[in-house]
């Protein structure tokens, strides 16, 4: 455990948090998360996670720009649900992407565990589009990718980002919950707006 992990472990706490309660300041936070979490990564050989973050760099700036948008009168993004067609084509570009990354890190890299940590990547990507979008779904990927990462950070002695990510899968219980209750608050709302025919 470094003081560098620790850090990394308060920032990407704060930007979690940020995001179950809706506040569009999480993307910025997260920003320095995961850039401090590349350089980790690195270090561990946990390469396709080292990518992960430096996409997710990017995917802060597309969250934010999609985040300014749709809020409600208290200032809090409007959520939604996933269309169905768009989750099934998701999974079928992050289950290739896992497969094409993992081949690539497996047959070309000294990767410590190149096919999970792929598979791993690609999903988290999902779940941040997902997420930078405003699905309620976001967070039933998260929990699963994040119960995962726990197994894989504690196998790679990173017991303190473990903990981290044990602490995210609780946060995305919460944030699961805060958004299903607030898409059922806009849709009832929605419901009671619009006139009857």
């Amino acid at each position: 455990m470094s003081s560098l992990e620790i850090i990394a472990v308060l920032i990407n706490i704060l930007g979690v948090w940020l995001t179950a309660q809706r506040i569009r300041w999480c993307w910025p936070v997260s920003v320095v998360a995961v850039l401090l979490y590349a350089w980790i990564f690195f270090g561990v050989k946990l390469y396709s996670d080292m990518l992960l973050q430096l996409i997710f760099a990017v995917l802060q700036g597309y969250g934010w720009w999609r985040w300014s948008t749709g809020r409600s009168e208290a200032g809090k993004v409007r959520v939604g649900r996933l269309p169905r067609h768009e989750a099934l084509l998701g999974a079928l570009v992050a289950g290739l992407v896992a497969l094409l990354l993992g081949a690539v890190m497996h047959h070309y890299t000294d990767a410590s565990v190149p096919w999970l940590d792929a598979l791993l990547t690609a999903f988290s990507l999902l779940a941040s589009v997902w997420a930078a979008r405003k699905y309620v779904a976001s967070w039933w990927l998260w929990i699963v990718l994040d119960i995962a990462y726990v197994g894989l950070f504690t196998y790679k002695d990173l017991q303190l980002t473990a903990a981290l990510y044990a602490g995210f899968v609780i946060l995305a219980c919460y944030g699961l919950h805060a958004w299903r209750k607030d898409l059922l608050a806009q849709e009832s709302s929605q419901a009671v707006a619009e006139p009857a025919l």
